[in-house]
């Protein structure tokens, strides 16, 4: 069993084709942590196992899953088609700390220059507009704290990789979900009972804690501060970042200095923390990006409601006081 088994029993024939695309095999080489998986913290070591291939393909699997709609399941498929090398590191040289959405604008010119992808649309009568953005389909994407694929889908990937729940757990967790309206009235991947929204919930919580933790932050923020300075001495120029990460490895270690800063990345193991900013050293003040979800589990409401211990823990999660500085060692 794996997770692609988990989410559906059959991969269809337009998720064959398109993965075969030439702008779609380059996601097998942009992981889904950020760069991350390239230093020495433990937490990260699976994760070079989890790529934003895998991903896609497994937020399509899921919306096949639940809708069978072929419009809304290629839209899943292509929603990170735009995505660059170290993927939302890019946001954190953007100054998009916060919100990490400011490479999505590329994806609809991405799927319309593709001669591939579009021979595959015109066989199954779809065009560009149908495909190229997924928030139109809320199975696909909804607004956070709301429980999507494209959310469910890396909440499971990395509960594993990060080795917080096995492939069983997480197939029991899945095999509790359907689709219902939820308050709003609108369609949502919703749970049918509450302790595995409970069980859910709480491995989404360790993923967010991960995900806004100082060694999250401080890595993507120094890599992208890499990324800037090999732009700015001209190693390489933005259009290097969408192609693959080890091309733009090799790029960076042909000058002494940015592979001294790789190398350093790469040893990275403890994160050094300080309320105020020391005189000497590399240190980074950085904002998080507080992520959690608060699924629907049908008939009964929120799962923040129904249970205090999550409504707690989500809580205490979003008081989190990232205002300190951070360095590597």
């Amino acid at each position: 069993m794996n997770l692609l088994n988990i989410y559906s029993q059959d991969i269809p024939q337009f998720v064959e084709e398109i993965i075969n695309t030439t702008e779609f095999k380059r996601l097998k080489n942009v992981g889904m942590n950020c760069g991350c998986e390239y230093t020495s913290f433990p937490i990260f070591a699976k994760g070079k196992d989890y790529t934003r291939y895998d991903h896609s393909i497994g937020v399509a699997l899921i919306i096949w899953h639940f809708t069978k709609d072929i419009k809304q399941s290629i839209a899943g498929l292509l929603h990170d088609i735009s995505s660059p090398a170290f993927a939302h590191v890019i946001d954190f040289l953007n100054g998009d700390h916060e919100n990490q959405e400011s490479t999505e604008e590329k994806t609809e010119e991405i799927i319309e220059n593709s001669a591939e992808i579009q021979k595959i649309l015109k066989k199954y009568n779809l065009t560009t507009k149908d495909v190229y953005d997924y928030h139109m389909y809320p199975i696909a994407d909804n607004d956070s704290p709301l429980l999507s694929a494209d959310r469910l889908e890396y909440t499971i990937g990395n509960a594993f990789y990060y080795g917080f729940r096995s492939l069983e757990e997480l197939k029991e967790i899945y095999d509790d979900l359907s689709v219902s309206k939820n308050e709003l009235g609108e369609d949502e991947i919703s749970f049918n009972s509450l302790d595995k929204a409970v069980d859910f919930t709480h491995a989404a919580l360790l993923n967010s804690k991960v995900y806004a933790s100082d060694i999250d932050r401080f890595s993507m923020q120094y890599l992208a501060d890499l990324l800037k300075l090999a732009v700015d001495k001209k190693v390489i120029n933005i259009n290097d970042l969408y192609s693959i990460e080890s091309e733009v490895i090799i790029k960076l270690e042909k000058d002494s200095q940015l592979k001294a800063m790789w190398d350093e990345f790469r040893s990275f193991s403890q994160v050094l923390t300080n309320k105020t900013k020391p005189d000497k050293g590399y240190w980074v003040n950085i904002p998080a990006k507080r992520r959690y979800i608060n699924p629907y589990v049908i008939s009964q409401g929120r799962v923040a409601t129904l249970s205090s211990k999550c409504a707690k823990d989500i809580e205490e999660f979003l008081n989190v006081d990232f205002n300190i500085w951070l360095s590597g060692k």
